[in-house]
C-alpha cells in the first residue's frame, strides 16, 4: 500500500489531523500519525461545536479519536515528535527527537498553532477554568455573567461585538494603550462598553475561578469570566523548513483542497487556518486526506499503464 505520513499535533479544540487518518484508513494507505502529545487544548474542560462530541473532553476527545483509528490496520500513531523533513514528493524522510527515521510518499502538516507565553500576572491560573480564547466555545458557560475583555486594537471592538451575544455586562481592559480610533472609542460608549487602558497588576482567583482583575492604578474589576486575545505562533518550523509558503500570522498557505506550494506536502486544520474551531479543523483535514488519497491513486493507475 501506499504510505504518506502526518505529524499531528491536537491544539485547543482542534483536530484535523485524526480525521485525515480516519479518512485515509478505509482508503486502504499506510499511515503513520506522529503526535507529540502536547495539545493547545489540555487546559479546556470541555469541547463545543462538534456535533455528536459536545462536551466531550479534550482527552476524551482524543482517546476516541484513537479508538476509532485502531479499527484500521493501515493506521498507525506514534507518540513522538518530527524534527526534522527532508526530501521531495514521492520520497520525503522525517526524523523524530527519538532519532526515529520515516520514509513516505505524501507529508501532511496537522501541526496547529502555539500560545506564546501568557506575561498577564495571574491569567495561567484561570486560564481553562474562567478565563478563555473563543466564545463560540466557552460562551455558554460565561452567559448572563459579568466579564472581562482583555484586549486591544481593532480586535476590541469586534470582540465586543460578538461577546454581546451571551452577555451584557462587560467591560475592555486593554492593559495598556487601547489603540482604538476616535470611531471606534465612540461605538463603545454609545453601547456603555466602559474601556480601561491602565495595565493589568494581576489577576486574583481562587480555584480556578476568577474575583476581580487589579490595575496599576489601583482600579478594581470584580468579575465572573475573562475572555482575552491570545497571541499564537505557528506549531511548528518544519513547514517553513521545507519551503512552504506562509502567510503573516503564521499559518502555511493552501488551497481549496490542503495544497501548498510545494509538490506532494499539505496542511489542513489550524496549521492552515485562522478558523479555530474543531469541526473546521476536522473538515478541512477530511478534505486533505481525500485530496491525497485521490493523487496517490492517480499515480498508481499512471504506473500501472502496460508499455508495449
Amino acid at each position: 500500500m501506499d504510505e504518506w505520513k502526518i505529524r499531528c499535533s491536537y491544539y485547543r479544540r482542534r483536530t484535523g489531523g485524526s480525521k485525515c487518518s480516519v479518512s485515509s484508513g478505509p482508503g486502504r494507505k499506510s499511515v503513520i500519525v506522529i503526535d507529540d502529545l502536547q495539545p493547545r487544548n489540555i487546559v479546556t474542560r470541555e469541547t463545543h461545536g462538534f456535533l455528536t462530541r459536545d462536551g466531550a473532553s479534550p482527552r476524551e476527545f482524543r482517546k476516541t479519536a484513537h479508538e476509532e483509528l485502531a479499527a484500521y490496520p493501515s493506521v498507525s500513531c506514534v507518540s513522538d515528535t518530527a524534527s526534522a523533513v527532508s526530501g521531495k514528493d514521492g520520497a520525503f524522510e522525517i526524523t523524530t527527537v527519538s532519532g526515529a527515521v520515516y520514509h513516505c510518499k505524501k507529508l501532511l502538516f496537522a501541526v496547529g498553532k502555539k500560545d506564546l507565553p501568557l506575561t498577564v500576572d495571574g491569567l495561567a491560573e484561570v486560564y481553562g477554568t474562567s478565563a478563555f480564547v473563543c466564545p463560540y466555545c466557552d460562551g455558554w458557560e460565561l452567559r448572563d455573567k459579568k466579564l472581562i475583555l482583555i484586549v486591544s486594537g481593532a480586535h476590541a471592538l469586534h470582540l465586543a461585538k460578538v461577546i454581546s451575544g451571551w452577555t451584557k455586562d462587560y467591560s475592555i481592559c486593554t492593559n495598556g494603550p487601547a489603540e482604538l480610533t476616535g470611531e471606534e472609542r465612540g461605538e463603545l460608549a454609545r453601547h456603555g462598553v466602559l474601556v480601561h487602558e491602565a495595565a493589568i497588576r494581576t489577576i486574583e482567583s481562587e480555584g480556578g475561578m476568577v474575583q476581580q482583575v487589579v490595575l496599576e492604578d489601583e482600579t478594581r474589576l470584580p468579575c465572573e469570566g475573562i475572555f482575552f486575545a491570545p497571541k499564537l505562533t505557528r506549531g511548528s518550523d518544519l513547514p517553513q523548513a521545507l519551503g512552504c509558503e506562509m502567510n503573516d500570522g503564521g499559518s502555511v498557505l493552501t488551497d481549496d483542497f490542503g495544497k501548498t506550494n510545494i509538490p506532494g506536502v499539505f496542511s489542513a486544520g489550524d496549521a492552515a487556518s485562522e478558523k479555530y474551531q474543531a469541526i473546521a479543523a476536522a473538515a478541512s483535514g477530511a478534505l486533505t486526506a481525500i485530496t491525497i488519497n485521490s493523487e496517490l491513486n492517480g499515480e498508481a493507475w499512471d504506473a500501472s499503464v502496460s508499455v508495449e
